[in-house]
């Protein structure tokens, strides 16, 4: 009687501390479920360390075909930045599809225009979207690598057989019949292969469970398309056909998945008791690596369709974040025309805590002349950043934006490659032969190029030289370019085929201010020798640059060092 009371004391103890868990669990998701309305538009508290990028990079790399920004472009224009300022995602299929979006220009309108319905739709319908998000949130990430790393490291695993789990099944079935007629030599034939299972099992369990996580992540894929089942979302109507015609074709992965797939395994935290007495199960009768086989399989005839799940729900998280990007940064939906052209009013650098706004309306190349630190090169890093989100999130960081497709490509914050042990010049012509490279191929859709100080790597007559005629090429061909340089022969050499700008400053009260206003016209003033001068430089060294530089303006000669002035 007394082992009865305890046993149903235990029990009881057990059923409360499940039933606290469950009424936890159930307290934290409505906490969350408000978080998601109060905090609309609010950027998630992520961190990224060193090597996230790569991983996140995943999905792109996977389906990289057609023009894509390129790495160059990507990290001139520091675009990781603008990723993280608009990762609002819950889930890495919505995070890795973000960073594939911003990656992977359309040229099509119509696939744009679709994405904006989705974005604008959960813009409108916040009950919506905040169900979709709770689903993403439990799709979540899957550590520290891809779920494309996690797929193909499920090739390591070769090909399986469950021949040995299932002999193991059958000799402890003849142990019960042993049992049954000698109890004692049927325990001892029972322990024997029980403990031959056991040991058998830990060598196989720690062969599969590192790629217990891709499962899992698999598996939450499955059950984010059945929560998303009954919603009936218009501008999703074929989007959610698809999700759930990827789901009916693995019924066999998710059925008895949970004696491999168990909260434990699932969450890699510590197991409820339930989760503890099928461990036991599982040394004794193999079933999960039995179970994993299976999934196994399913896995490898099925990778079509897991791609598919992932990337129609990526697709749908990620307009969802850009509506949320929407909420706290000043952007227009651009407009495109057919006729190469750029018109934005109100254009700013979505990454400046302070950004000073631009107007710019041109159909031909621009040259950008100006003194150091006027804002050049930031200017040309704006252009290029608005046309790159144009065409990707269907957001421009302007007031209006009139503009045509474009491929958008630049060379800009290029450094020496100490690795190949090339020079910053041979770094520097590498990238402009892509870009005119990219010219060559001669496709419809203009390029959009961005060349900051062109060819600053050589001497000035080459580079002048060179400079003119590359410049030319680019102008001349399906294409607007910008490009920055502080050799204003260039301006004068190149004024039929580019539109010349330039930035200006003040010098006042022996200080300097830029406004960061784009002027029509070539630079008309110095700064560099005041800059020294405003920076402390000795009164002597100042006098006689200024001197020098002058008489080189008037005769296009330098002079050489008066000794008896030195």
């Amino acid at each position: 009687m007394e082992y009865l009371i305890f046993a149903a004391a235990l029990v009881l103890i057990l059923a409360l501390l499940m039933l606290k868990g469950y009424a936890d669990h159930k307290r934290d998701e409505k906490r969350f479920i408000q978080r998601l309305y109060k905090e609309y538009g609010m950027l998630p508290k992520k961190e990224y360390k060193a090597d996230q990028f790569e991983n996140i990079s995943h999905y792109f790399r996977k389906h990289q075909e057609g023009f894509c920004v390129d790495d160059i472009t990507w990290n001139d224009l520091n675009m990781d930045e603008i990723f993280i300022n608009m990762n609002y995602t819950w889930s890495a299929a919505g995070e890795e599809y973000l960073y594939y979006l911003l990656r992977k220009p359309s040229m099509n309108c119509k696939e744009l225009e679709e994405r904006e319905r989705i974005i604008e739709y959960f813009c409108q319908n916040a009950d919506q979207r905040v169900c979709f998000q709770f689903v993403f949130s439990k799709l979540g990430r899957c550590g520290k690598f891809s779920i494309y790393d996690y797929l193909d490291y499920l090739d390591n695993l070769g090909e399986r057989s469950n021949l040995p789990h299932y002999l193991s099944l059958v000799l402890l079935l003849v142990s019960v019949g042993i049992l049954i007629g000698n109890i004692p030599i049927g325990l001892v034939v029972m322990v024997c292969i029980l403990i031959y299972n056991n040991v058998t099992y830990f060598k196989a369990q720690k062969e599969i469970d590192p790629y217990i996580t891709s499962f899992a992540y698999v598996f939450r894929l499955l059950d984010a398309v059945d929560n998303l089942k009954n919603q009936k979302v218009p501008v999703l109507e074929e989007e959610l056909k698809r999700l759930q015609s990827y789901r009916n074709s693995m019924k066999l992965f998710k059925t008895g998945s949970y004696i491999v797939m168990s909260g434990a395994r699932m969450t890699n935290t510590g197991g409820n008791p339930l989760d503890m007495l099928l461990d036991f199960v599982r040394m004794g009768f193999h079933l999960d690596l039995i179970k994993f086989n299976q999934m196994l399989s399913e896995v490898r005839k099925h990778i079509i369709e897991i791609d598919g799940m992932i990337t129609v729900l990526g697709r749908i998280e990620a307009m969802i974040a850009i509506g949320e990007y929407r909420q706290m940064h000043p952007c227009c939906i651009p407009e495109f025309v057919d006729q190469k052209e750029i018109d934005v009013k109100g254009l700013y650098h979505p990454l400046l805590s302070e950004p000073i706004a631009n107007d710019l309306s041109v159909k031909d190349s621009v040259l950008i002349t100006g003194s150091n630190a006027s804002g050049k090169s930031t200017f040309l890093k704006t252009v290029a950043i608005n046309a790159v989100m144009a065409q990707t999130v269907h957001t421009c960081p302007a007031e209006s934006c009139r503009t045509s497709m474009f491929r958008v490509c630049t060379s800009m914050s290029l450094r020496d490659d100490m690795q190949s042990g090339s020079s910053y010049y041979m770094v520097e012509i590498k990238a402009l032969k892509r870009i005119l490279d990219l010219l060559n191929n001669r496709e419809e859709i203009p390029v959009l190029c961005f060349v900051d100080e062109v060819l600053r790597g050589t001497n000035t007559v080459e580079r002048i030289a060179a400079s003119t005629e590359i410049l030319r090429s680019m102008a001349e061909q399906n294409c607007i370019c910008f490009a920055a340089t502080h050799d204003i022969e260039l301006t004068h050499l190149l004024e039929e085929v580019y539109q010349n700008y330039h930035f200006a400053e003040e010098i006042e009260d022996n200080d300097i201010f830029f406004s960061y206003k784009i002027l029509a016209g070539r630079a008309s003033t110095r700064n560099a020798i005041k800059l020294l001068g405003i920076m402390g430089y000795d009164d002597r060294i100042i006098k006689e640059a200024e001197e020098m530089a002058e008489a080189f303006l008037k005769t296009g000669h330098w002079h050489g060092i008066d000794l008896q002035k030195v």
